[in-house]
């Protein structure tokens, strides 16, 4: 039977500590798997093991103050398997855990500098002669900060639990970036920012969403929501949760180019086309081919444009600018706007039958005022990115006083600011920018008419849409019949 290895995630120091636990297993010929554990899933991982696999489990800085029945229950189970449990780490053991832990556990924290030394001392390693352990137990490499940072997205966004194992392999071995197979690795560099992250039932619902969505990977979506909710987030993670997720995802703004330039960067052009056309150039579609392309800021596409991409949509080919053969892609196309596109098309700015070939699915990205339980959790993980220190009670409940207008992009620009001028009193920091942000958002006030029924049907019509002129989930909201709503729709 095999050894297994339960490292704490989110410190480089638990991954130098794994490969000093795992190297010592090599070294006496004994196999060994590692895997990332956090306080909240240690018990149901132990309750999980089958039995006869494994003969030692070694608890490397991982706390002991989750469900400590379920981790009660975890270690009776091992222990009648005959499985010995270590647990090591350099903090005491906590003193209000009962015996019925404690007594199935070999517990050694014997307080040395960090949990590599600890480990070390444990195993009766000498971490000062191993540059490598010693450096990236301190954070310094940069790449295997990186491949350690790859490994837990993976197993956050992929539920890939594997790929953790393999890192701290790499680390135990000193092998060589140059040397690593993990693709992850560079989807984590390109996406590991795009993360929804919090457990507000909003962003629940959101997550279940991407996930049956992904599922149809030809169903074209279209997102909507305020500036700096995180569309192209939700984008990513439609693309990454499909079956299209090894292919590329292009995402382009509409936005960011002029009229005249949006045809050939949609579609491509030849070689010698036009003036200064010295190469093929692969448009967006294209480029997108096999996988998903998003179009951001769909409602600013021009009407002539609108018509080159409908076309696009029904026959699945176009001409590159230039060329005399089509060219056939299969790609997946999500799009998403901040717009209200249905006033749009009835003011003859956006062409009806596009928006109805791209409003398909409808998923809407909520402003951060609407899921505000999840404030503390999105600023701490991008204080922690930013840092490795996590923020206090105090800072996270200031952070959690205000709306953001700007959304997450004005949160990360605001906790970014804290960083760079050292500041860590939050309330005076908040203060000051409402004071800097009160010129650029003048909340508009709608006056409301007096007479009930007129009042009523203003109300309506800004419920429905909120929820993305969805009639049932208008109905829900209001408490009211889908006959009720449709009147004061009229």
């Amino acid at each position: 039977m095999k050894n297994l290895i339960l490292s704490g995630w989110g410190y480089h120091d638990y991954a130098a500590a794994a490969a000093v636990a795992l190297r010592h297993f090599e070294s006496i010929n004994e196999e060994a798997d590692v895997f990332g554990v956090s306080v909240q899933n240690l018990p149901d991982k132990l309750n999980s093991i089958p039995e006869k696999t494994y003969k030692q489990i070694f608890i490397l800085g991982v706390g002991l103050s989750g469900n400590t029945t379920l981790l009660a229950e975890a270690l009776t189970k091992l222990v009648e398997n005959k499985v010995k449990v270590f647990w090591i780490s350099y903090l005491d053991c906590p003193n209000y855990l009962g015996k019925e832990i404690t007594d199935k556990m070999e517990i050694f924290s014997e307080g040395e500098v960090n949990l590599t030394y600890t480990v070390c001392k444990y195993f009766n390693f000498k971490i000062k002669m191993d540059k490598l352990l010693s450096q990236v137990c301190d954070e310094e490499i940069e790449e295997y900060r990186n491949l350690f940072n790859a490994a837990m997205y993976a197993n956050r966004i992929h539920k890939d639990e594997k790929i953790y194992g393999k890192a701290i392999e790499y680390l135990a071995n000193a092998t060589p970036p140059g040397k690593w197979n993990e693709p992850i690795v560079k989807e984590y560099l390109r996406f590991g920012s795009r993360e929804l992250k919090g457990n507000s039932a909003i962003i629940k619902n959101l997550r279940e969403r991407i996930k049956q969505v992904a599922e149809h990977d030809r169903a074209k979506v279209l997102i909507t929501g305020e500036s700096g909710t995180g569309k192209e987030t939700i984008a990513w993670h439609i693309h990454t949760h499909s079956a299209r997720k090894y292919g590329e995802f292009i995402a382009f703004n509409c936005a960011s180019v002029t009229p005249n330039l949006l045809e050939s960067r949609l579609l491509g052009y030849e070689k010698g086309a036009f003036t200064g056309a010295n190469k093929i150039h692969k448009g967006v579609f294209e480029q997108a081919n096999g996988g998903t392309l998003f179009l951001d800021e769909i409602g600013e596409l021009p009407l002539e444009a609108q018509g080159i991409l409908l076309r696009v949509l029904e026959e699945g080919k176009f001409y590159r600018i230039g060329d005399k053969e089509e060219v056939a892609v299969d790609v997946r196309l999500i799009t998403a706007t901040n717009r209200n596109l249905p006033e749009m098309v009835k003011s003859g700015k956006f062409r009806e039958d596009l928006f109805f070939r791209l409003c398909v699915i409808q998923i809407h990205s909520p402003a951060l005022r609407e899921h505000k339980e999840d404030i503390g959790k999105i600023a701490d993980s991008i204080f922690f990115e930013m840092t490795h220190t996590h923020l206090n009670a105090k800072q996270i409940a200031d952070l959690s006083s205000y709306d953001y207008p700007g959304n997450v992009r004005e949160l990360y620009n605001l906790i970014e600011r804290a960083i760079v001028f050292k500041e860590n009193d939050f309330a005076k920091l908040l203060c000051e920018h409402k004071k800097m942000m009160n010129n650029f958002y003048t909340p508009k006030q709608e006056e409301l008419p007096d007479e009930l029924e007129a009042a009523i049907k203003i109300h309506v019509k800004k419920v429905y849409e909120k929820y993305n002129y969805n009639l049932t989930h208008t109905a829900e909201a209001l408490k009211a019949a889908r006959n009720t709503v449709k009147k004061y729709l009229e």
